[in-house]
C-alpha cells in the first residue's frame, strides 16, 4: 500500500537523482486497457510534466453523492481515487466524469509522476480524451511497451520481470499465470543473479592468482577451488538447459497435433475439446482441408490444438486443395511438441467372412489383422499418443488386457505393437462420438503432458515455481528457462565455462577472460549490463499501454 502524503502542487519537485534521459524529459500516455466498447476504460499519463497534465485535465468534485462543490488542485494525495471531471486542457469542455489516482515519484509503476484516468470506456470518448492530452506541451503518446521500459531503465525491475509482465498479460491458464507471476515477483531474477555473482566470485579467484600469484598473500589450491566452483557452475547451467524446453512450451503452450486417417473422428474431438463447434463435421472423406488451430486449457495445461486433413496418399484423391491440405498437416504434425494419431476401430479390423467381431477373433490364426494407412503410420512413434476412436461400433470387441497392473490399458488388435515402434502405454480407445471414455483419455493425457516436460507423476506444476524432479543429478528446474533468449544466453556461458576448464593454470589468464565472458552472458538475462541491443526486440511485442 503506498504511504499517503500530501504535497503542494507548487512545491513539487522531481527526483533529481534520476537520470536526464529521453524518457526523464517526455510525459507520454496511452490507453491501458483493451480498446472497444465497456464499462471502465483507463488512460495512463506518465513523466515529469504529469502534475502539471493533471492540473489541465482532472477537476475534482465533491465527495458525497450529490455534492457538486468543487475542490481545487492545489493539492494531490498519493494513491489517492479522486471522483473527477475529465475537462479539455484548452476549451475547459467536460469530456466525461470519472475517477482519478496519482502516484508520486518514485512510487509509481515507471518510476515516474504518473496519474490514471479512469473513464467510460466507448471509442468516441476514448479518443477525445487522448486528443485532448496531445495538446498539452511535452506530451506525446507512448510507444508500444514503454511504461514497461521506463520501469526498467528506472531500476523497478530487470528484464526477466519486464518480459514476465507481459506473459502474464498473454497468460490464459492457470499454470501460464502462476509461471509469469513468479517471473514478475523476481523468482526467475535470483536464480540468475545468483548464477552470475558465483560466476564473478570465481573469477574473483583467478584475478586475485593473476595480480598476486600462489604465494604468501594468496593461500596454495586457489585455482583448484576456483576451478571446482567452475565445474559446479557449468553442470548447473547445463541442468537448467536440460529441461526439453518445458518453460518455453509452456509460456507459449503445447503444440498438439491431431491426425489420422479420414472420418477417424479428428474434427469431432476437436469440438469435444473446445466446447463448441469450432470444426466442420460431416461423414465425407476430406472435409478438413486446411489446418485448424484452437488454443485450449486442458487440465490446466495450455494445448494449442491442430486439426489436420486426413491423411491418405494422392492416388486417393484428385483434389488438389485437399492434397495441399494434406501436405500442411504433414508439416504440422513433424513440428509438433506432441503427436495425437486417432484411429478408428472397425477401419483398424479386417476379418473372414465366417469370423464375427467378438472375442472370438482373437482365438488362434483369426487374430485380426491392422490397416494403418502408410501414410498415417509415417507419422507414428514411440512418443506418440494414440486414441482408437468409435469402439461403441465394436461393442462385444474385448478392448482391455486381464492383467492387473495394467487395468485400463486397452487390446490392441494383433501387431499393432509387433510390428510398429508403439508404445502401449500411449494408447487408449473411446467413442468421442458417445462421449464414452474420453475424459479417461484426457486425464491420462495430461498426466504424460507433465512427464513429458519435466513434472513427477501427479506434481501439480502450479504449486511450486520450478519443479524439482530427480533426475539422477540432482534437481531439474522445468519451468525456470521461459524464454529463447535465456537459452542462448546460459549456452552462450556455458560455452565460456568449457573454455575457462579447457585451460590450464599457465593459461590463467585467458582463462579468467572466459569467466568473465560467462558472467556477461548471465548478466545479459537480467539486464545488470548493456543490453541496448535487445531491448527493441524485448518490449515491441508488449501492448502500447503497458
Amino acid at each position: 500500500m503506498i504511504p499517503s502524503r500530501r504535497i503542494s502542487a507548487g512545491s513539487f519537485v522531481h527526483p533529481p537523482a534520476l537520470p536526464e534521459t529521453h524518457a526523464g524529459r517526455d510525459t507520454i500516455f496511452a490507453l491501458a486497457t483493451p480498446p472497444g466498447r465497456g464499462g471502465i476504460g483507463v488512460i495512463r499519463v506518465s513523466g515529469p510534466h504529469a502534475l502539471d497534465a493533471w492540473k489541465r485535465v482532472v477537476r475534482r468534485v465533491g465527495k458525497g453523492r450529490g455534492d457538486g462543490k468543487e475542490y481545487g488542485n492545489e493539492c494531490v494525495r498519493a494513491g489517492e481515487m479522486v471522483r473527477c471531471e475529465v475537462v479539455h486542457p484548452r476549451t475547459g469542455e467536460v469530456l466525461d466524469d470519472g475517477m482519478a489516482v496519482f502516484f508520486h515519484a518514485p512510487h509509481s509503476y515507471t518510476s515516474l509522476p504518473t496519474f490514471e484516468l479512469h473513464t467510460h470506456s466507448g471509442s468516441a470518448l476514448i479518443t477525445s480524451i487522448l486528443r485532448a492530452l496531445s495538446t498539452l506541451p511535452r506530451l506525446r503518446p507512448a510507444e508500444p511497451g514503454e511504461f514497461t521500459l521506463w520501469a526498467f531503465k528506472h531500476g523497478k525491475m530487470d528484464l526477466t520481470q519486464a518480459e514476465a509482465v507481459r506473459d502474464l498479460i498473454d497468460a490464459e491458464t492457470e499454470i501460464q499465470r502462476k509461471v509469469a507471476r513468479w517471473g514478475v515477483e523476481g523468482a526467475v531474477k535470483k536464480r540468475y543473479e545468483k548464477l552470475r555473482k558465483d560466476i564473478i566470485g570465481c573469477l574473483a579467484l583467478v584475478e586475485a592468482l593473476i595480480d598476486f600469484g600462489e604465494g604468501e598473500d594468496i593461500e596454495e589450491g586457489v585455482y583448484d577451488v576456483a576451478r571446482a566452483k567452475a565445474l559446479e557452475l557449468r553442470d548447473t547451467i547445463a541442468r537448467y538447459l536440460s529441461d526439453n524446453r518445458g518453460g518455453e512450451i509452456i509460456r507459449r503452450g503445447i503444440r498438439l497435433a491431431i491426425f489420422g486417417p479420414p472420418n477417424a473422428g479428428k474434427s469431432s474431438l476437436l469440438n469435444f475439446l473446445a466446447q463448441r463447434q469450432a470444426a466442420i463435421v460431416t461423414p465425407l472423406p476430406g472435409t478438413t482441408r486446411d489446418v485448424l488451430e484452437i488454443s485450449l486449457d486442458i487440465g490446466g495445461m495450455p494445448v494449442i490444438a491442430f486439426d489436420t486433413a486426413g491423411l491418405r496418399s494422392g492416388a486417393e484423391t484428385e483434389d488438389v486443395i485437399e492434397r495441399i491440405g494434406i501436405q500442411r498437416a504433414s508439416e504440422v504434425i513433424e513440428s509438433a511438441d506432441v503427436k495425437l494419431c486417432l484411429l478408428s476401430l472397425p477401419d483398424l479390423l479386417s476379418f473372414s467372412s465366417s469370423v464375427t467381431l467378438d472375442s472370438q477373433a482373437m482365438v488362434g490364426d483369426r487374430s485380426p489383422s491392422t490397416r494403418i494407412p502408410p501414410d498415417v503410420a509415417a507419422h507414428i512413434d514411440n512418443n506418440t499418443l494414440i486414441l482408437i476412436n468409435k469402439r461403441d461400433l465394436a461393442p462385444s470387441f474385448p478392448l482391455s488386457f486381464s492383467s492387473p497392473t495394467t487395468p485400463t490399458q486397452p487390446y490392441l488388435p494383433s501387431g499393432l505393437t509387433a510390428n510398429m515402434n508403439i508404445n502401449p502405454g500411449r494408447v487408449w480407445t473411446a467413442s468421442v462420438l458417445n462421449n464414452d471414455g474420453v475424459d479417461a483419455f484426457l486425464s491420462d493425457m495430461v498426466e504424460v503432458l507433465k512427464e513429458r516436460f519435466g513434472f513427477a507423476k501427479g506434481e501439480d506444476p502450479g504449486v511450486t515455481p520450478f519443479s524439482t524432479t530427480s533426475t539422477g543429478g540432482g534437481e531439474s528446474d522445468t519451468l525456470l528457462i521461459t524464454h529463447e533468449r535465456h537459452r542462448k544466453h546460459l549456452e552462450n556461458a556455458l560455452a565460456h565455462l568449457e573454455s575457462f576448464l579447457a585451460f590450464g593454470p599457465n593459461d590463467i589468464v585467458l582463462g579468467a577472460e572466459e569467466l568473465r565472458y560467462a558472467s556477461r552472458e548471465i548478466g545479459r538475462i537480467s539486464g545488470v549490463i548493456d543490453v541496448e541491443d535487445i531491448l527493441d526486440s524485448i518490449f515491441q511485442d508488449f501492448c502500447i499501454g503497458k
